[in-house]
This record gives C-alpha cells, sequence and structure tokens, in this order.
C-alpha cells in the first residue's frame, strides 16, 4: 500500500464516521442538550481511535457494522472526556480543535451534562437491538462494552486522569510517568484497536500482536503530544500550547528531555511495527501506516 492509497482510504473512513456520529448523536436532546453534544464530537479531532477500530477490524476479518458502531462509541468516550477534562475543576482549558471548549460556548453545567451524556451513548451505540438492520450478537455487544468500560473507567482513562491531577508540581519518574499515560491515554487507543479485533475472529497470537501494537502507539501518541505541546503553536495545535509547562505538570519533555522524549517516540514505532510484523496477520498495512501517523504528526 502507498502512500495515496492510505489517504483515500482514510479520507472514506473519516466520512463513513462523520456520518454516522451525525446519525447518533441527534440535535433533539431537551434544552439545548444535543446542541452542546454534538458541539462537542462533530467537525473536529483526528479521529484515530475509529480510524484504529476499523483498521483492526480489516486485519480480523471482522462484522463492518459491528466495527462502525464501536468506531462511534470510543469517539464518544473521548471527546466527553475532552468536554470534562477542559473544565476549570480540571485543566480549565478555553481552546480545543480550534474553537472555544464547551464549558465557554455553553456553560459548566451543560458541558458536564453533555459529556454524561455521550458516555451513556457510547454505550447505546454498542447495543443495537437484534430488530436493528446493522444489529449483530449480544455476546460481541458484551465483549465491546467490557473493553471499552475497562478502558474508560478506574483502571484506564478516568484513573490517568486521577493521577494527572494529583501530580502537579510533585515529579514523576519515567515509570509512573509511563504508568499515568498508559492509562489516561493509551488504554482508549489500545481498546480501540482490541475492540476492532474483537469483531473479528483471531488466534490468540494474533490478538496479542495487536494488543502489543496498541500498547505501544497508545504510550506513543502520548510522547510526541508532549512533544508538540512544548514545539508547537497553539494555532496548529487546535489548543492551548504551553500549557502543561504552565501548570508544572510531569510530561515526557519534562521528564526525559526533548531528544530523550523523540527517541522514545521512535523506539515506540519501531516496538508497535515489530508488533504487526510477529502477529502473522495479513491485512496489517492500514495499521503499519497509522503507526506511523500517531509519531509523525505535527497536532
Amino acid at each position: 500500500m502507498d502512500a495515496s492509497e492510505f489517504d483515500s482510504w482514510m479520507r472514506a473512513e473519516l466520512d463513513s464516521v462523520e456520518q454516522a456520529l451525525q446519525r447518533w448523536v441527534s440535535p433533539d436532546a431537551p434544552a439545548g442538550l444535543g446542541e452542546a453534544m454534538r458541539y462537542g464530537v462533530l467537525d473536529g479531532g483526528k479521529r484515530l481511535r475509529p480510524l484504529l477500530v476499523l483498521a483492526a477490524c480489516e486485519a480480523a476479518a471482522g462484522d463492518r457494522n459491528a466495527a462502525l458502531r464501536a468506531s462511534v462509541a470510543v469517539e464518544l468516550i473521548h471527546a466527553y472526556s475532552l468536554i470534562h477534562d477542559d473544565m476549570p475543576c480540571m485543566d480549565n482549558d478555553v481552546l480545543r480543535r480550534g474553537k472555544p471548549t464547551v464549558h465557554v460556548k455553553f456553560g459548566q453545567a451543560q458541558a458536564m451534562l453533555a459529556g454524561d451524556a455521550m458516555q451513556a451513548l457510547a454505550f447505546e451505540v454498542l447495543t443495537p437491538a437484534s430488530a436493528e438492520p446493522d444489529g449483530f450478537a449480544p455476546a460481541l455487544q458484551a465483549r465491546l462494552c467490557g473493553l471499552l468500560a475497562r478502558a474508560a473507567g478506574h483502571e484506564g482513562m478516568a484513573g490517568g486522569q486521577a493521577i494527572d491531577l494529583a501530580s502537579i508540581g510533585r515529579p514523576l519518574d519515567e515509570w509512573k510517568l509511563r504508568d499515568m499515560h498508559r492509562r489516561k491515554t493509551g488504554a482508549l487507543l489500545q481498546a480501540s484497536v482490541l475492540m476492532g479485533a474483537a469483531c473479528g475472529e483471531l488466534p490468540a497470537r494474533g490478538w496479542e500482536s495487536l494488543s502489543q501494537y496498541g500498547a505501544a502507539i497508545g504510550l506513543a501518541f502520548q510522547v510526541v503530544d508532549d512533544i508538540l505541546d512544548v514545539t508547537q503553536a497553539s494555532e496548529t495545535l487546535g489548543k492551548t500550547a504551553g500549557k502543561d509547562e504552565h501548570c508544572n505538570k510531569p510530561t515526557y519533555v519534562s521528564v526525559l528531555g526533548l531528544e530523550g522524549a523523540r527517541k522514545q517516540a521512535q523506539t515506540l514505532r519501531e516496538r508497535a511495527q515489530a508488533a504487526l510484523a510477529e502477529g502473522g496477520l495479513r491485512h496489517t498495512a492500514r495499521l503499519s501506516w497509522l503507526a506511523d501517523l500517531v509519531v509523525d504528526r505535527n497536532s
């Protein structure tokens, strides 16, 4: 697969995900809640997590309908976490995806409710009724819900966010920093890969290789985020640059230095690519390209 083929695939899948989000995130929620939800999730973001779901589903020769629903669900969880993360009680940020954050636009109470509703909607999307044309087996519904819940909860994203807030102004060694980001950022990215894989049937070796791939790119994403936070402008990032340093948060750059962080990102890319090569799966080219995209991005 060359770059143009990958770009064509990515554009087509991004369009599919956007259409699905438009369909499932209704503007009809009461008292302006639907508008706040749509503002927080539509027309913005890299959609990396949905792309990982869909590429992993292809590698596992899985159920496309289930994977598309899983891609929407994981993006809803990601978007809800950003809405809450930006609020004054947490990171207190005013810019996200190049526009005012949800609490700035709609107020804190509406932002909190929008995030709550999007979290619930993620699991609604994963549990279609049997009569729905894109429905799938209850056993797969349960498996996808379990993967997503564990990645989003106290063992994953929420737990990592708690560690992050508790670590402001406190030094962390590399092991503790890695554990925090494995939970806060990495868990949901790894779950995206595994949810896609769960839509198909894989031997244990293939499942383990995708799990290792997901863990590596999950951590690589955060390393690169820390690098970009000190090397790019807010206009490029679509969010406030230099925020972590200003808030005295530990990052890969503060712990390893800029060059050390860049070397770590490359090491994690190599680890992800090696995991794909060792899995014995045939259709992993898109996952390989996505690993490069994680590390080589500039925003």
